[in-house]
């Protein structure tokens, strides 16, 4: 499990449950990077952003925690 923070929210990636749709990069490429390490730059966009992508996640790989 790996984890990235903006704000108040953590994303958090199972890379276990990661089926590869490629959702997350395609809907919110300034966040979602695959090739590049870390892959996750919470900086590319806003947490409402992330967190409305995040939810696009069809294996559940991808999670958002609030953090406070």
């Amino acid at each position: 499990m790996n984890s990235y923070t903006k704000d108040d929210i953590k994303v958090i990636w199972k890379p276990r449950l990661c089926i590869h749709s490629g959702n997350c990069a395609r809907g919110l490429p300034s966040v979602f990077k695959p090739r590049e390490k870390p892959w996750v730059d919470t900086d590319g966009a806003s947490k409402e952003d992330i967190i409305r992508q995040v939810g696009e996640c069809p294996s559940g790989a991808l999670s958002v925690e609030k953090t406070e």
